[in-house]
């Protein structure tokens, strides 16, 4: 399977079937152990992932699984069509802005930046670079949510159409700008900051606050921000009601 993504461990598959994955084999050392996490965490789930598990011995699975997960599950799922994925970043207008990752070389930090998009429902998460952002390193710190957004790597003169807003800690401070949906986000790597290219390609120039003497914010902590500030206040709570979302934002 040329195009086969290893979906590793039982919250990364969890996501990648919620949202429509291709998952063409699954395998687990205690399936027991997976299907009581299905019970616990996905019950919408409980069955599909009785029928596409297959239990294997342990060695088996040490033998076929690089970096074996906590959850001793892993599976291979087809990776979406890139074709796909540039024709859902490029269409206009957007309701939600693209973020783009100006040469990253951290893959934990990229999984966890893909993460941060599924969740705030970012049209999608663009890499420019060398690095893959379907690496398994990537897939597995992003708990399978590349599925949930359009994950790509692109030369920085193919990126989406859409107002590029960079972050600098020389631009404008982020509190006093409004971010369109249709916004490019464009983060640079922690040592480094944005590259001289995307310097001068940027619409604007937007500053994240911080006290003065620290260095840098981690790169998924900036996007978070970012993505916060665009997403503006909450709507009022409904009464009688409280918003458990939070309860299971590590799940």
């Amino acid at each position: 399977m040329p195009d086969a993504v290893l979906v590793d461990g039982f919250h990364a598959l969890k996501h990648a079937l919620r949202f429509g994955a291709d998952v063409r084999v699954a395998i687990s050392s205690d399936k027991g152990s997976a299907l009581a996490l299905a019970d616990e965490l996905a019950d919408d789930l409980r069955v599909r992932i009785s029928d596409l598990v297959t239990e294997v011995p342990a060695q088996i699975f040490r033998d076929l699984v690089p970096r074996v997960h906590p959850t001793q599950v892993a599976a291979l799922a087809v990776r979406p069509s890139r074709h796909a994925n540039l024709d859902h970043l490029s269409r206009l207008p957007r309701s939600a802005p693209v973020v783009v990752l100006d040469n990253p070389r951290n893959l934990g930090n990229v999984g966890a930046v893909v993460r941060l998009a599924a969740g705030f429902g970012a049209t999608g998460v663009v890499t420019t670079g060398d690095m893959d952002p379907w690496h398994p390193s990537v897939v597995r710190a992003g708990a399978g949510l590349h599925y949930a957004t359009a994950v790509e790597r692109l030369p920085l003169g193919d990126l989406p159409p859409g107002p590029l807003y960079a972050l600098d800690p020389e631009g404008e401070d982020i509190r006093s700008v409004v971010l369109p949906d249709d916004a490019l986000l464009a983060f640079g790597s922690e040592r480094h900051g944005i590259s001289p290219e995307v310097r001068d390609r940027a619409t604007k120039l937007v500053a994240l606050p911080m006290r003065p003497q620290v260095s840098s914010y981690n790169l998924a902590t900036s996007v978070a921000m970012a993505l916060f500030h665009w997403g503006g206040p909450p709507p009022p709570a409904r009464s009688g009601q409280d918003d458990a979302r939070s309860s299971r934002s590590v799940m």
